[in-house]
């Protein structure tokens, strides 16, 4: 399906007419979404054959590396059946027949050398344990695969300049990750690193901070923010290419080791 990121959701029978509209015009009305989307799907390049999505929400995601990599099978998992059965609906609609979604845990994931790439944005922050859940998604890798790990910072800017912690935000048992941070998870679960580094520069991070300010995270004040939506799309793509010391994201690449050191 041809369109912005996302536009697949117009074809999600549960929203309304306008919701539908406004979907296939635009794409997801998410701003944050469609920053993280600009920043992991580069990571994602090269060819697999399968490929996992682990917590994969409204499956915008998992359909975007479906599109991105028609070669590959592409499973999106995530917790709520609804969010599920509805996915796999506007896969089929959409003719995605690369792309499936399940109902899964991520940080019960019983997969064995099963993907050669795994993909998990934004969800550790809503984990207790969360090197169990990395741990999870190694063993879900063959020997070399790659992980992409999208997480909050710890900090986001503030008012441009000044900085504070990051959203308190429904469902999430901490703020972010400091890049240290992630780096001692992925490594203590049993990766080894390829890179690590901040995402959501300064013009990045001052639309999504707007939409927090319209929206509180938890989608109010759709009305105003449909408004202002395609205000803050624009401008937070002039940031796509910079590259901050410091920011309101961390994405990480990793590979699962293809010989699991000796112990004992």
């Amino acid at each position: 399906m041809r369109g912005f990121a996302g536009c697949e959701l117009s074809l999600d029978e549960s929203r309304s007419r306008f919701e539908r509209l406004y979907a296939r015009v635009l794409g997801a009305p998410a701003n944050g979404l469609r920053i993280r989307l600009r920043r992991v799907l580069p990571a994602t390049e090269g060819s697999y054959a399968d490929i996992l999505d682990a917590g994969c929400g409204q499956g915008v995601f998992s359909m975007e590396l479906a599109k991105a990599h028609p070669e590959a099978r592409v499973v999106g998992i995530d917790m709520d059946p609804v969010l599920v059965e509805r996915a796999n609906a506007i896969a089929q609609r959409a003719g995605l027949t690369n792309c499936r979604f399940e109902v899964g845990d991520v940080t019960k994931l019983d997969y064995d050398a099963a993907f050669d790439l795994v993909v998990s944005v934004d969800n550790l922050e809503h984990v207790d344990d969360d090197v169990t859940a990395l741990r999870g998604l190694m063993r879900a890798l063959r020997p070399g695969g790659r992980a992409v790990v999208h997480v909050p910072g710890y900090e986001r800017r503030w008012l441009v300049f000044g900085r504070r912690v990051n959203f308190d935000v429904p469902g999430h048992v901490r703020p972010g990750y400091r890049t240290n941070e992630l780096v001692e998870r992925l490594t203590g679960a049993g990766f080894d690193i390829s890179s690590c580094q901040s995402t959501y520069g300064t013009i990045e991070t001052f639309t999504n901070n707007i939409s927090y300010l319209i929206t509180g995270a938890d989608r109010k004040r759709k009305g105003l923010y449909a408004v202002v939506f395609p205000f803050l799309l624009a401008v937070s793509w002039l940031g796509r290419s910079s590259r901050p010391q410091w920011g309101a994201g961390v994405l990480a690449t990793a590979h699962r080791p293809r010989q699991l050191a000796a112990t004992g």
